[in-house]
């Protein structure tokens, strides 16, 4: 026999895209759009020999949260590392659309490693419309906040999409980056970036550097609860998107390229910050890890 599914059980780097979505939002709120039963399949990966999967690995739907209706969206890491195609990206774009015109509030649950290679352009053709569908619905005054903690990270087209997000939340395991470590590591070589060094991967580019240097707005634990809690939190905020907006965060961009960018680790940017005993961030709890974060100078400060 199955056991039950039991949400607050959950670990968010384990869970699939649909018992995320479960546990995130009110019991039994959510409305699935596009679901498998309509197999709105990719028209490219039979081509390949590859399978499909009916809902192209993104999960799209209407929920309440905290009794408060929202749109969400969740990536399936599980089927091709999450990595976006044209199918994929459609659906997304449309849940960012509806936002705009039903004025509400989108949660995005990333979990990808970038663009589908045998979509090519399609898929990068979907990162693009995406970014501008999210910039379109923060336009509008709909706030758009990205969940990252799930096994493929939030990389290639899906780290750009984050970086449109009115607010990221993201866990130790919440790997954010523009290119991964093996693309890295085969384009630069292995003196630049060697991907097999686990310990070097999660400090360049997991949870606690992200949060550390403003790339993350929440850092949380591997749970539903720390992520309702967290979610809760950045709903409650401002979260406009104007001129000011994007000239202070291009400001804040430069000054930390001006203080960090001779930095050869992360360890070195960490100890910048005021971090004692920086080469021990890794192995901290998150409660010891907040209580770091908050009594040092931390880039969130520094803006």
């Amino acid at each position: 026999m199955t056991p039950a599914f039991e949400p607050e059980a959950l670990s968010w780097y384990e869970g699939s895209a649909r018992q995320r979505i479960a546990a995130l939002v009110d019991p039994g709120s959510f409305r699935e759009a596009v679901g498998p039963e309509e197999r709105a399949t990719s028209p490219h990966l039979a081509l390949f020999d590859l399978p499909e999967q009916f809902d192209d690995g993104m999960i799209v739907g209407q929920a309440a949260f905290k009794g408060t209706p929202i749109l969400v969206a969740a990536q399936e890491g599980r089927f091709m590392g999450g990595a976006v195609g044209e199918v994929h990206g459609a659906k997304l774009v449309g849940l960012l659309r509806a936002a705009k015109s039903l004025a509400l509030d989108v949660l995005v649950l990333f979990d990808t490693g970038g663009v589908r290679l045998q979509e090519a352009n399609a898929g990068e053709t979907a990162i693009a419309e995406i970014m501008r569908a999210v910039v379109e619905a923060r336009l509008s005054g709909s706030r758009v906040v990205g969940l990252i903690g799930g096994r493929s990270g939030c990389y290639g087209g899906g780290g750009l999409i984050a970086g449109c997000c009115s607010a990221l939340l993201v866990t130790e395991q919440g790997r954010i980056g523009v290119t991964g470590p093996e693309v890295i590591e085969t384009n630069r070589g292995v003196e630049e970036f060697d991907a097999r060094d686990r310990a070097l991967v999660w400090r360049t580019m997991g949870g606690k550097h992200r949060y550390l240097i403003g790339g993350a707005d929440r850092y949380v634990d591997d749970g539903p609860e720390a992520f309702r809690a967290a979610v809760r939190d950045v709903l409650a905020a401002p979260g406009r998107l104007d001129l000011a907006t994007l000239d202070a965060e291009q400001a804040r961009l430069e000054r930390r390229l001006a203080r960090f960018g001779a930095a050869r680790d992360a360890t070195d940017i960490w100890s910048a910050l005021g971090v004692a005993e920086a080469p021990a961030v890794p192995g901290l709890s998150t409660q010891a890890f907040r209580a770091v974060a908050l009594g040092r100078e931390s880039a969130h400060d520094a803006r």
